[in-house]
């Protein structure tokens, strides 16, 4: 019926018979009521919210009415329609003589949406960086132990698509004002949940945890590319302590860590976090050194586009020796968006040189496509080592680079297009032991943050069998930097929670995410709490990405995103959100296939 690449291939285990999957869309607008929007006097989304509330009223019946459209008749058989309600943890306070106090309105609005939705939900527990509308919010801001901050001492100003966010603090300390008021409300909330009936806290398939974990970086939402003078999460006071606190843990004794780094300081006291740019700022030591590549990997990386699927493999050779495949089908769609016959976004490459035990001096990356038996040199790019005391090599190295290989414009004449996005030429590169040690940790924040509230949230009473992370995976695009967000120890199936992976773009039907999830252990079970192809060149792309995810055994996909909000509400602005609301009327980013395809999907 659906041509696709099946994710059972991955390893993951054949669906159970008995378990349908569920299709949850995230639904804007669920406490919109209809009384409101009849209402032509109520002119903002803002006093239509005021209205419901102050009346009791809710868009329970709108958000039945949209699920019906999606499936009629309920929810039944093997592919089922129901809907994720999200639920900003911090929106969820307001102030009274006693100070910052949770609202108990406030959560009844949002459970007795769920108690009148006869549909599965899944339900999002949001915590992160975009939990930042509510009163609560701006006193959170003026205290600085709240937020991760840049090496000045500053939190980031941020936003993304005119949305005010905040880089709330990783630390998992309780104290911290901000942890307070996010574990009090989880702990409340999920209170609250288990006094529902029975039958009402059975159609909740699924909890999502906190939102996407990650470290922050300036201008969040055109950023994640960023390689030249970047700037990273956190410096503050606790997380420079805990780094610390790392390395003892890590080296076990100061001696130890000189051995093994090469650095020399006195006491794991005096250790900075790297933070400096050699080639632009004066160093105290080389240990202070950081960028993108100081912690010893040099990404090479670009896309290839092959219709009639002639080339076999991409090698990269540096200085003529095989380092091994590079990796394929990640998602550009940056490049499926700017080239009009490139009709599939998984066109991206990328492999990382390890250069932290190359010799100082020149050297040569080379991409090289394997097509019938036969080479082609795509593109080869110098980059330089430089030791630690920046000395010039000595004159006359040059790195030795691979013989003669028929031309790459042979392939071009077969329709293969290609570019080598980076590195830059002659890029230079310090490799500094102290950044790859600063990396990790900051990785280790991530994880222990979700854990915490994984923790809590299994105190609190809710079953273990239905908590879901809600990350994204900044690898699958090779054109981002993973280093920015530091979140990979979160995306392993050994981890204690159920597997949440947000998929947009190429990545919602990639070979390699499958790749992906086999090597990490991610088995059937595991969800999608944000799901968008964003695609429209070819026909069946979605039916295809949605059996892809029903033949792997995944628990729920949750399409990002529908809307129940009147037109009269909503802003004229169009970026690149609201370009996703699925709708027959929208044709921006595929949202009317994907809608179609969905509707389509749930006659199983």
């Amino acid at each position: 019926m659906f041509a696709t690449a099946n994710f059972s291939q991955a390893g993951t285990a054949a669906r159970p018979s008995d378990q349908p999957l569920i299709i949850a869309p995230t639904v804007e607008g669920v406490y919109l009521c209809d009384e409101a929007v009849a209402d032509k006097k109520i002119r903002t989304l803002k006093e239509a919210y005021a209205f419901c509330r102050k009346r009791g009223m809710d868009g329970a019946t709108a958000v039945t009415r949209l699920l019906d459209t999606l499936e009629p008749g309920g929810p039944k058989g093997s592919v089922q329609i129901g809907y994720t309600a999200t639920l900003q943890l911090l929106d969820l306070y307001h102030r009274t003589g006693k100070g910052w106090e949770i609202d108990d309105s406030k959560v009844d609005s949002f459970l007795n949406v769920i108690r009148k939705i006869p549909r599965p939900v899944v339900v999002y527990f949001a915590a992160d960086h975009f939990d930042s509308l509510g009163p609560i919010v701006e006193d959170l801001r003026k205290t600085p132990e709240n937020l991760m901050q840049l090496r000045d001492g500053k939190p980031l100003q941020l936003d993304y698509f005119g949305y005010s966010i905040l880089p709330y603090t990783l630390a998992t300390n309780p104290e911290i004002p901000v942890n307070h008021y996010r574990f009090k409300a989880l702990e409340h909330v999920a209170k609250k949940i288990q006094e529902l009936p029975l039958p009402v806290q059975n159609r909740i398939v699924a909890y999502t945890l906190a939102g996407e974990l990650h470290h922050m970086f300036p201008d969040f939402e055109n950023g994640m590319g960023t390689y030249s003078d970047i700037r990273v999460t956190d410096y503050s006071p606790e997380s420079i302590e805990g780094f610390r606190q790392w390395l003892r843990t890590h080296y076990r004794d100061i001696q130890r860590f000189k051995a093994q780094t090469g650095l020399d300081y006195a006491s794991f006291d005096v250790i900075p976090a790297p933070s400096k740019d050699i080639r632009k700022e004066k160093l105290g030591s080389f240990g202070e050194h950081y960028d993108a590549y100081a912690d010893g990997t040099l990404p090479v990386a670009g896309w290839l586009w092959d219709p009639a699927q002639i080339v076999d493999k991409i090698n990269l050779y540096v200085d003529g020796k095989l380092v091994g495949p590079m990796a394929r089908s990640l998602n550009r769609l940056d490049v499926y968006r700017a080239v009009d016959e490139i009709t599939n976004p998984n066109t991206g490459f990328r492999r990382d040189i390890d250069f932290s035990k190359l010799k100082p001096g020149p050297h040569v990356a080379q991409v090289v496509v394997l097509s019938k038996g036969r080479r082609y040199k795509m593109a080869d790019v110098d980059f330089v080592v430089v030791p630690r005391d920046q000395s010039s090599p000595p004159p006359g190295l040059e790195p030795r680079r691979l013989g003669w290989m028929p031309a790459f414009t042979a392939l071009e004449r077969k329709g293969v297009r290609s570019w080598l996005d980076m590195p830059p030429p002659l890029q230079d590169v310090y490799y500094n032991p102290l950044a790859r040690d600063w990396n990790h940790y900051r990785e280790s924040q991530v994880f222990n943050f979700l854990k915490t509230f994984h923790e809590r949230a299994l105190k609190a009473g809710l079953p273990a069998a239905k908590l879901y992370s809600h990350q994204i995976i900044p690898d699958v695009n090779p054109s981002w930097n993973p280093q920015l967000f530091a979140s990979t120890q979160t995306l392993d199936g050994k981890a204690p929670w159920k597997q949440g992976l947000n998929m947009y773009g190429g990545a919602t039907n990639s070979d390699w995410l499958r790749g992906f999830m086999k090597q990490h252990q991610i088995g059937s079970g595991y969800g999608a709490p944000e799901f968008n192809p964003q695609q429209w060149k070819l026909d069946g792309t979605h039916l295809a990405a949605l059996k892809a995810h029903y033949d792997a055994g995944a628990t729920f996909i949750s399409p990002y995103y529908f809307s129940v909000i009147n037109q009269r509400f909503k802003g004229a602005a169009e970026h690149g959100v609201n370009r996703m609301e699925l709708s027959p009327d929208n044709p921006k980013d595929g949202s009317d296939k994907f809608y179609k395809a969905i509707v389509e999907f749930a006659r199983q």
